[in-house]
């Protein structure tokens, strides 16, 4: 929709100016978390002599760092490693090697850099039901290395690196600068419809070879559309870490990957789904988001290792991202939040003033506390938008609130309000007691039913919603004692 996609492109550019000159809190964490694999795998020494190799090396740390990390779990590592060797022995290109990260982030992605580097994130493996699903997710990528499709769009990267030299020499923040340079080089992840095609059909082919369900590629792109649909704010936004922003979802590409699969036989009756051992292997698997990003938990924002929380009013929408926090919610208002090191500050209205916003209004600044904590608060105004700036400082940190409504908006002053009045430190008990969300994979007992196992889901409103779509159960589907299915729970 034209509104959120605006709404959107004002956080970007608000963002920038929050950012300008200073490093945030919240990207730290994740900087110390991203750092060279601990189990090196053999494409390296391989393939060290291929450009294609080098060129895959070469931007493999911005991937991990615009996912958050790598995820490390000798289980899972694992059960990816047995899906992918499978696939590998009845590839396009046996002798090509691959080396696959899990990235520690909840958005449903898998992607691939020339030279055998593919990607898979932690939250695609919650969604996936079987091993069967993966494996159609990870012989498409595997396709568009062996078709050399990344060779391909490399004149498009000369372009695009040309404009990130461009965005990064512009924005005087590091992270900023670094930010652009990472979406951008997600942006190459992209391929055309025409090359899209071409992997839909060596992968399902792949798929049927190494004796998987071969219709698995049709019943998982199903799934990640419906996940799209319940997790966006609008039905129609793309979200950009996910795997269909970048992987065209037509009906008529569905259709395709099923008309393929026929060739191994009638759906149903061919292939391995490895429903079993997956489930296993997924057991446990960190859900939403990592200890180190902070929780949202429906509209509270909670860091353990920061020692604080807030909430944001009703019918708001939080997406903790690498960069900050955002929320969203009715009439176009906008939430921003993030932290810096507060350095030799110490005043905090002379820190308002002192540049790194943009339109502020001057005389609209005041001194306050917020919860005990002492704060400022100002107001600043650009083209169509109003805003609400406030910081608060907690021992060596500043953390930054920006709100935003359309020019004239009522809405200002009461979202504001909000998030003061619900800032402050979390008690040593609430940080105690506060645990990740985990895929907990659980039997059905005699008696139970669909509603009384999505009654047990945490970390969601739509609890029942949320178990359907995570467990693949259509609205009249039922299950049956010593079925094996997924809730989320601590």
């Amino acid at each position: 929709m034209p509104a959120l996609k605006s709404r959107m492109a004002m956080l970007a550019l608000a963002g920038t100016a929050l950012l300008s000159g200073c490093q945030s809190v919240i990207d730290q964490t994740y900087e110390s978390s991203v750092k060279p694999s601990s189990n090196p795998q053999i494409v390296d020494e391989v393939q060290k002599n291929d450009p294609r190799a080098q060129m895959g090396a070469r931007e493999h740390p911005r991937i991990v760092a615009s996912y958050g990390g790598e995820y490390h779990d000798a289980k899972t590592e694992r059960l990816v490693a047995r899906i992918a060797g499978a696939l590998t022995a009845v590839s396009e290109n046996p002798n090509q090697s691959y080396r696959i990260t899990i990235l520690n982030s909840p958005a449903i992605n898998a992607f691939a850099l020339p030279g055998g580097y593919l990607y898979v994130t932690r939250g695609l493996l919650a969604l996936a039901n079987d091993a069967s699903e993966v494996a159609a997710v990870l012989s498409h990528e595997m396709a568009h290395v062996t078709a050399n499709h990344g060779i391909e769009r490399q004149k498009r990267e000369e372009a695009e690196v040309i404009a990130s030299r461009v965005v990064a020499e512009v924005l005087s923040s590091d992270l900023a600068g670094k930010q652009a340079l990472a979406r951008g080089k997600l942006r190459l992840a992209a391929f055309s419809r025409q090359q899209e095609l071409q992997a839909d059909v060596i992968g399902v082919r792949m798929l049927g070879e190494a004796g998987y369900d071969p219709f698995a590629a049709a019943r998982f792109l199903d799934s990640m559309a419906a996940y799209a649909r319940f997790s966006a704010v609008d039905p129609e936004t793309d979200q950009s870490l996910d795997f269909l922003s970048s992987h065209p979802s037509a009906p008529q590409r569905v259709d395709l990957a099923r008309q393929h699969a026929r060739a191994f036989g009638q759906e149903g009756t061919v292939g391995d789904k490895g429903r079993d051992y997956y489930l296993t292997g997924i057991d446990g698997l960190l859900y939403g988001d990592s200890p180190d990003e902070g929780y949202v938990r429906n509209e509270t924002f909670l860091h353990a290792g920061l020692g604080i929380r807030f909430d944001v009013p009703e019918g708001f929408r939080i997406d903790n991202k690498v960069e900050a926090v955002l929320a969203t919610g009715p009439d176009e208002t906008a939430i921003r939040f993030d932290g810096v090191q507060a350095g030799d500050v110490s005043s905090l209205a002379n820190y308002l003033t002192s540049g790194w916003v943009a339109g502020l209004q001057p005389d609209t600044v005041q001194e306050t506390t917020i919860n005990g904590l002492p704060a400022a608060t100002a107001r600043a105004s650009a083209e169509r938008w109003d805003f609400d700036v406030t910081v608060i400082r907690l021992d060596k940190q500043i953390f930054r609130f920006l709100t935003a409504v359309p020019k004239g908006s009522s809405t200002l002053q009461s979202t504001a309000n909000t998030l003061r009045q619900t800032f402050r430190r979390m008690t040593p008990q609430e940080i105690a007691s506060l645990k990740p969300l985990r895929v907990r994979v659980v039997t059905v007992q005699p008696g139970e039913t669909i509603t009384t196992m999505a009654a047990r889901m945490m970390g969601t409103d739509r609890k029942l919603d949320l178990f359907r779509l995570i467990n693949a159960l259509s609205t009249g589907a039922t299950i049956s004692p010593g079925q094996r299915v997924k809730i989320i729970s601590e």
